[in-house]
């Protein structure tokens, strides 16, 4: 029997320390297994004595890190930069979509900064700085580039600099993003890095952010450097060459979570080096808070994603307030040299780091577990003369004192947070006393008394005015007669799944999803044979001398106010929204709904395209796939993709408009048909909808962001009730 126990439970042998990277974090102490099969390891993971284990781990940190900055010749120049210091301090930073309606207000027409700001600091604690997002997922509709949609933002070049030292008088730092992938948009002229820092340095940012990038090379810092006005670089992944870590002072952390937390690799190498720990779709984001808790690094707090809104819960909120607080009052114990991850508790479930500096030391603490604990949380060494204080309920600790140690008690909620500082005799600590009283103030309602319920924002769909009816059928539309139509529609939105929330909540359903199923009653109708054309247009504008406030972009392909010649039978683009709108309300049109619009090209038979099921290019114009915006065709090429009852040119022209729907925070359109401008090179331009079933989903801003050379309209007209 014995022998047989042998063989299914071999003895580990003990072996040296290694340290385990995985990806941008490494193993804790006794978090590798210990030679068992997998099976026996899971099930044996919870004997781990990361305790026992914590000094000869720590020496093993050690070693391996002077020799990773040794192999990369390190010299901690970048770091040492008086201007680029303040990255050390940018603890929270959000990715704010520009479009957010609390950013900028689209009635008012200007940036509403204050209001922006005032949102997040009553709800966790405010932020350090913000990351401005202007390009996915819009980008692609038409050929501007990702540095032309930051110049097409209200106020252009001059309105985004003020926009910035709005932020700046907050004391908010501002970064932009750069887009490896954007190579198939209108060239630039020059290279991407020299691009990127140029913009940065006109517009006075202080960071690029880099899209998709597994470090940003060392040209983006030389390019910033020569424009003088050197911005600190942030890629979103991990460094792909470790010598990156050496220029790149930030970089965000997508970290997988595990009971025993893990540390942070390039943290661990550079103490200066500023994370943002994120995960843009947790509803749930106590992970990812207990992981830069723990690492004493920074939080990406995402709440606006690509239009989809994931708000904090409400005690996710708390606990990033009181976590800012701690850190915003101890930042300089946070890039301490002598950090040390996973120093012993004294319970299961329970692990904390300490940040030492001269006469001083803070420890952050986590607690994974469901329970609370409130008694001997740790044990540590323990000088005469030295006070200890619970820095996360902002009262002094008075500690049983024995053998040269320290045994600290504190309360910890489940899933909660601590943090302790000891101070040596003699050590002040600058405004200790109002720091702990406001940590009083947050600590006396407890996390577990907030809620830590997600719910999706509802959204509103505006409404479509009815038009003036017609009794007769008007000139160049035709009549759609009235059904009781299965509307079938799904978003095909690049990224989000299908979570709830995302894309659109039409007035007959409880929140927004991608998928969308609903049988109702469609009125007769007409709708304009075709989109409406730069001739018609033109005609609008002549009679009523139309010029909307916002007129950047407006009717760009025109020349000195009317359409080049040649030009006058093509779709009518560079119009915005509210530009449709006008030019529908002088001829006595509307909009057509959504489904007015599927109806209008597929008929009640469901099928997939105006002329049938299959896919039949010669049906549609011919993609334009390079970086130059040709003009779309001239309406009417294509009378054999007609729909059911006649309409042309449903799909594959250029996109059209339809409905609008709003939340708090988002404002978009519905645009249907797909288009004949396809750039390439990149999964992630604004993709296709060419099937009948399908619809875009397209952010709005303002006017002069909205107007797009590939978007286009047409009207419909109600029917004199018989």
């Amino acid at each position: 029997m014995s022998a047989l126990l042998a063989q299914a439970f071999p003895v580990a042998v003990a072996a040296p320390i290694v340290v385990d990277v995985r990806g941008s974090q490494i193993l804790g102490p006794d978090q590798q297994d210990a030679g068992e099969a997998d099976w026996l390891a899971r099930l044996n993971n919870w004997k781990r004595d990361p305790n026992g284990k914590h000094e000869a781990w720590l020496a093993a940190m050690r070693g391996w890190r002077t020799g990773q900055l040794a192999k990369i010749q390190d010299d901690d120049a970048q770091y040492r930069r008086p201007e680029l210091r303040w990255t050390q301090r940018n603890f929270v930073q959000p990715q704010a979509m520009v479009e957010d309606r609390y950013l900028y207000d689209p009635v008012a027409g200007h940036y509403t900064v204050d209001r922006y700001l005032q949102d997040l600091e009553q709800r966790y604690g405010g932020i350090d700085s913000v990351l401005l997002w202007p390009v996915y997922p819009n980008i692609g509709i038409d050929n501007r580039n990702q540095w032309d949609m930051v110049r097409d933002l209200p106020g252009g070049i001059a309105g985004v600099r003020q926009l910035i030292k709005n932020f700046h008088a907050r004391g908010v730092k501002v970064f932009f993003p750069t887009m490896p992938w954007d190579t198939g948009s209108r060239d630039v002229g020059t290279t991407m890095h020299q691009a990127t820092a140029a913009l940065t340095a006109e517009i006075g940012a202080d960071g690029i952010n880099g899209d998709t990038m597994d470090g940003l090379p060392l040209e983006y810092r030389t390019a910033s450097d020569a424009t003088g006005h050197p911005v600190a670089l942030e890629p979103e992944l991990a460094f792909k060459d470790d010598a990156m870590l050496a220029y790149n002072q930030q970089s965000w952390g997508y970290w997988p979570s595990s009971l025993v937390p893990l540390v942070s690799k390039w943290k661990w190498m550079e103490p200066r080096h500023m994370v943002h720990v994120c995960d843009r779709w947790a509803t749930d984001r106590t992970n990812i808070l207990q992981d830069a808790f723990f690492n004493g690094v920074g939080i990406e707090s995402w709440e606006n994603v690509w239009g989809w809104w994931n708000q904090f819960t409400p005690r996710d909120g708390e606990a990033m307030r009181r976590i800012s607080t701690i850190y915003r009052a101890f930042p300089d114990h946070l890039v301490s040299a002598d950090w040390r991850p996973h120093v012993p508790t004294l319970h299961y479930g329970v692990y904390a780091s300490e940040f030492p500096l001269a006469g001083k030391s803070l420890w952050t603490i986590i607690n994974r577990t469901d329970w609370s604990v409130n008694e001997s949380i740790m044990r540590v060494p323990h000088q005469p003369g030295q006070r200890y204080f619970d820095v996360w309920n902002g009262k002094e600790i008075a500690p049983l004192i024995g053998d040269g140690h320290a045994e600290l008690s504190m309360p910890l909620e489940a899933h909660g947070y601590g943090a302790v500082l000891r101070v040596d005799r003699d050590v002040s600590v600058a405004n200790l006393d109002l720091t702990l009283k406001r940590l009083a103030r947050q600590a006396a309602k407890p996390l577990r008394s907030y809620s830590d319920q997600w719910r999706p924002l509802p959204q509103k769909m505006t409404p479509i005015a009815a038009s003036p009816p017609a009794s007769n059928q008007p000139d160049g539309m035709v009549k759609i007669p009235g059904t009781v139509f299965d509307f079938q529609v799904h978003g095909v939105e690049i990224e989000g799944e299908n979570k709830p929330g995302l894309d659109v909540q039409y007035p007959w359903e409880p929140s927004a999803r991608r998928g969308h199923v609903h049988r109702l009653t469609i009125k007769p109708f007409y709708i304009d044979k075709y989109p409406v054309t730069n001739a018609q247009f033109k005609a609008f504008v002549s009679a009523t001398a139309y010029q909307p406030k916002d007129d950047h972009n407006f009717l760009k392909h025109w020349v000195n106010g009317s359409p080049r010649s040649g030009d006058e039978n093509r779709p009518v683009t560079w119009v915005a929204l509210e530009d449709a709108r006008a030019y529908l309300l002088w001829a006595g049109k509307r909009l057509p709904n959504e489904w007015e619009w599927q109806y209008a090209g597929q008929g009640n038979d469901g099928r997939l395209y105006p002329w049938g099921n299959e896919w039949d290019a010669a049906m549609v114009p011919a993609p334009a796939k390079g970086r130059d915006l040709p003009a779309p065709e001239q309406v009417g090429q294509h009378p054999g993709a007609a729909s059911p009852f006649g309409v042309e040119d449903m799909i594959g022209g250029v996109w059209q408009w339809t409905n609008e729907f709003a939340d708090e925070h988002t404002r978009t359109a519905i645009l249907r048909g797909g288009s004949y401008y396809q750039p390439q090179d990149s999964y992630w331009y604004f993709p296709q909808a060419y099937k009948l079933n399908e619809h875009g989903k397209y952010l709005l801003m303002a006017p002069s962001k909205d107007r797009s050379g590939g978007l286009g309209f047409r009207g419909a007209k109600d029917i004199t009730t018989e």
